[in-house]
């Protein structure tokens, strides 16, 4: 051992010798080899309605006597609408409905023959791929009068006339205004209209008394003021501005304010009236503002203008579920299984498989439906006569 280190030390002499007495080669540094940047795959664009999605047929799923006799007759209302309506989904014409409602029309108000009509007198499949999403929304009461005054200051404003539907330069269309120039422009914001944007044009319908409480009535689309006389005036959806509609509690959720799954409405709420300015700053990051029409009818009113059924109407969106078509849902929290019918839409209910259910008003509904956030499984039942037609087509397309 004593000789290899010897003989290692004396080859280590001889070898910086050697180094000092001629000098290093000059060795060029080798540059950096660019690495390329990776090509993103690009996401395809979603299908915009729900022919493009495509329909998968399924069997009939279970569901109660009670929910089959409530969407039996919140079907009936809906039938004259749907029979001639056009169905932007795609996936009927309005002539498909007749058949299955002349029959809704003759069958018996007794749960059995409801069950039957549903489980027999339709075909049941699922668009898309992805699973269902459901929310709740109801008829808030919160106060308000048809006058200002003190403790009433803040304004529920009618349609304004100068909302439009245009083109914009752009090429893009939808809901806006026309400037002095006569360009097509987004119509005003939230936070344009607290600043005063409608003030002073005669377009208040009433005046809330508490800012958070009229948020969320927005939010819900309709509800009742109740006047300082003790009586109750009932308000609902006539119209939006067209801005992009935020979700104040993924906001917080995402800002690590409240925890996954402890954004419901009552938590929501307690956080904004924490804060110095009352919310304010919350409510102004949801540009989308909703603008009332005094309701005098039985209830509210659902997007084909018929009386929405508690418990039985669901809002979707048209471009994926037939306005009138029975929906199956099974949700992770039970509360929302059943059947229901599209008789309702909403801001921020977009895509396939996204719905908000309809729980009436009071308490209860109040509870159920602010905490309702729930995802499972969603079946459309259509008629017969569609469904074959939309399979028959695509069998032709793909032999």
């Amino acid at each position: 051992m004593t000789s290899l280190k010897f003989g290692l030390g004396a080859l280590l002499a001889l070898s910086l010798a050697a180094c000092a007495t001629r000098p290093l080669p000059t060795v060029e540094p080798t540059p950096p080899v660019a690495t390329p940047e990776p090509v993103p795959t690009p996401t395809p664009p979603k299908p915009a309605t729900a022919a493009l999605s495509g329909i998968t047929p399924a069997a009939p799923r279970p569901f109660t006597a009670e929910a089959a006799l409530r969407a039996l007759a919140a079907f009936r209302i809906s039938c004259p609408s749907v029979v001639r309506r056009p169905d932007t989904s795609g996936l009927t014409q309005g002539e498909d409905w007749r058949a299955v409602c002349n029959q809704a029309r003759l069958v018996p108000d007794t749960s059995a023959d409801a069950k039957r009509f549903f489980e027999t007198g339709f075909s049941w499949v699922k668009v898309g791929a992805e699973p269902a999403f459901a929310t709740g929304y109801w008829e808030p009461e919160i106060l308000g009068s048809r006058v200002p005054g003190p403790g009433y200051a803040l304004p529920i404003y009618r349609t304004p006339a100068d909302l439009v539907r245009c083109t914009r330069t752009d090429g893009t269309a939808g809901r806006g205004r026309l400037d002095e120039t006569g360009q097509c422009v987004p119509y005003w914001t939230r936070v344009e209209i607290y600043d005063g944007a409608l003030a002073g044009r005669g377009l208040e319908l009433a005046y809330a008394a508490d800012p958070i409480d009229m948020f969320f009535l927005e939010i819900q689309g309709s509800g009742r003021l109740k006047l300082p006389d003790g009586s109750v005036m009932r308000i609902g959806y006539d119209n939006q501005n067209g801005r992009e509609y935020v979700g104040v509690g993924k906001l917080l959720r995402d800002r690590g304010i409240l925890p996954p799954g402890g954004a419901d409405m009552d938590s929501i709420k307690r956080w904004m009236r924490a804060q110095p300015d009352g919310g304010m700053g919350l409510m102004r990051e949801n540009l989308s503002k909703i603008f009332f029409k005094e309701l005098t009818g039985p209830g509210p009113l659902g997007a084909l203008g018929l009386p929405v059924t508690a418990r039985g109407t669901v809002a979707t969106d048209p471009m994926f579920v037939p306005l009138g078509a029975p929906v199956w849902l099974d949700m992770a929290t039970n509360d929302a299984d059943g059947l229901w019918v599209a008789q309702d839409t909403g801001g921020a209910i977009k895509g396939a498989n996204r719905f908000d259910t309809f729980w009436g008003a009071g308490e209860e509904a109040r509870r159920i439906a602010g905490g309702m956030s729930s995802k499972g499984e969603a079946l459309l039942l259509l008629p017969r006569v569609s469904v074959d037609r939309l399979l028959s087509q695509r069998a032709v397309a793909q032999p």
